[in-house]
Order: C-alpha cells, then sequence, then structure tokens
C-alpha cells in the first residue's frame, strides 16, 4: 500500500501561515537551549567555588589527622618540670604531685591549663605561671601565700588563713599570728582594721593578737595579755578612735588608782569607759564595775 504522506518542495503562498507541526519542531532546539544555559557545569564561578571549599575541608582534614597522629608518636616527650621561683612552704612531694596528675601528652599537646590548674590547688599556692620549656621541658612559676592571719570558721571554728591581701585560704600553720573573725567576706577589712588598731594601742606597751567583728558590725579586741576590748560600732557622736584615744590616755592611771586586774575594758561608753576585773581577783559574790574618764 504506497504511502500518502508526500513533501511538497512548492513554496508557500504568499500569506499562507507554515503549518502547527512545523512550529513545534523549530520550537524545540530552543527551548533546550535556554534549559541547558541554567545548568551547574554552565555556572563557572559556582563551580569555582565548590572546589575551594573542598580543598579546604579537604586540607583540615588531614591537619588534624597530622595532629592526632604527631600526638600518638612518641616524639618530644616532656622529660622535666623546672619550678622557677625558691620556695619557703610547698614541698617537693608536693610539686611532683602536682605534675604527675596533669601531664599528660607531649611538648606540644599537653595542656597548660590542666598543669597550671593542678598545681593552683596545693595548699600554699596563691598563683601558678606556667609555659613550655624548649624542647621537652615544662617551666612552673609559683607565688605562694604569705600568712598574716589565722580565720576562725564563725559556725564551725575551724581554722583557716589569711595573706597578706586579705584573702583566706586553707592550710596548715603553727606560726604566732593574730585571729580574726568576722562575718564571711570581711577578711580583708579585719587585716587593714588590726594594723590600724595595732598602731592605736602601741602606747600601752601591749601586743593585739585577736580582731573580732560580728554580724552587726561590732568590734572586740584581744590583748597578748588576755584584756579584752569591748569597742562596739562606730558612732557618729562618739567615733571608735576618739574612744580608743582617750582610753589610751587614761587606762594605766585608771588601773593604778582601782588596783585591780582587769580583764575586759567597756568602750561602747560615748564619754568614758568601763573596767571589769577578773573574776578570780574579786571575793565571791562581788561585782564590781568601775568607769573612767
Amino acid at each position: 500500500m504506497a504511502d500518502e504522506r508526500t513533501t511538497s518542495n512548492v513554496p508557500p503562498e504568499p500569506g499562507a501561515k507554515p503549518s502547527a507541526g512545523k512550529r513545534s519542531r523549530a520550537a524545540r532546539p530552543a527551548a533546550a537551549r535556554e534549559g541547558g544555559g541554567n545548568g551547574l557545569w554552565d555556572r563557572p564561578q559556582l563551580l569555582n567555588l565548590i572546589s575551594d571549599a573542598l580543598l579546604v575541608v579537604g586540607a583540615a582534614g588531614l591537619g588534624y589527622a597530622a595532629v592526632a597522629a604527631l600526638s600518638r608518636l612518641p616524639v618530644y616527650p616532656l622529660r622535666e618540670v623546672v619550678v622557677t621561683t625558691p620556695l619557703a612552704q610547698v614541698t617537693t612531694a608536693q610539686l611532683e604531685y602536682a605534675a604527675r596528675s596533669s601531664l599528660r601528652g607531649n611538648f606540644f599537646t599537653v595542656d597548660l591549663d590542666d598543669v597550671r590548674s593542678a598545681f593552683e590547688k596545693l595548699p600554699w599556692v596563691r598563683r601558678a605561671d606556667v609555659r613550655r620549656k624548649w624542647p621537652s621541658g615544662i617551666e612552673v612559676r609559683l607565688e605562694e601565700h604569705v600568712a598574716s592571719a589565722y580565720w576562725r570558721v564563725g559556725e564551725t571554728g575551724d581554722m583557716r588563713l589569711v595573706n597578706r591581701y586579705g584573702e583566706v585560704f586553707t592550710a596548715a600553720s603553727n606560726a604566732r599570728m593574730p585571729i580574726f573573725s568576722g562575718p564571711e567576706g570581711s577578711s580583708g577589712v579585719l587585716l587593714a582594721k588590726f594594723d590600724e588598731f595595732s598602731g592605736k594601742l602601741g602606747p600601752l606597751g601591749k601586743q593585739l593578737v585577736g580582731v573580732s567583728l560580728s554580724a552587726r558590725e561590732a568590734w572586740q579586741l584581744k590583748m597578748d595579755d588576755g584584756l579584752t576590748i569591748e569597742l562596739g560600732h562606730d558612732q557618729p557622736k562618739a567615733p571608735i578612735d576618739e574612744r580608743l584615744a582617750r582610753f589610751v590616755g587614761y587606762y594605766s592611771k585608771a588601773k593604778a588608782r582601782l588596783n585591780m586586774n582587769v580583764a575586759v575594758v567597756d568602750l561602747r561608753y560615748p564619754s568614758g569607759f568601763a573596767l571589769r576585773p577578773i573574776a578570780s581577783a574579786e571575793p565571791t559574790g562581788k561585782q564590781d564595775s568601775k568607769k573612767g574618764k
């Protein structure tokens, strides 16, 4: 059977419209060209960006692998810890313990913060500075606490220490030092007032060995011969300095006039002070409290 579909080479008449079939065949290549221009491979800038990102990620991965491998190799091991400061309280055994408990890794991988923290946990160490010392060492500089007084904890009565900066720390000592007690956080104030009170009481020839501050901010002093001085609160009309100066000026005369062994001096009066004798020096049942000016 013959195929009746034939093609005509006769040019179309002027004004005639092309057939639908020919239009659709001619439009397909244009559509394909438009869609292909938006593909990934037709965007060189995006390809370059992706390539750079892959290079960075690859380099970081290789670097991490190299560091991890280096940390496992027995290269640049730590062989020594050098303490550069002379020490008065910290012992060699304590230094060795801190070093053994904190030195992990090699020269490059050791964590200096861990080493510093281990040394600062030692009882007499206030601060530690740590750095690497090429090629196989750690250099440590320690600042020790310098104790200035004992600190009595109010609720438990436990003894701690106060350094020269007024900071409370825990350590053991048998040195002769004054004893402080007061609210938490007041150790710096007591240290400063101790020096001030010691200077004002100097003319009495006695040594101040204790300073206490109550929760209501009342002061009490203790002297080396057992004498207790009740200062009380600082009053606008009768400041502590004024009352303390009056006491220092008249105490010796008042004591000689009364001929008594004094246990307590009460300076809470605005214009004088009271003397309380030692209990054993008085007859049984007799109370004696006298004022002086």
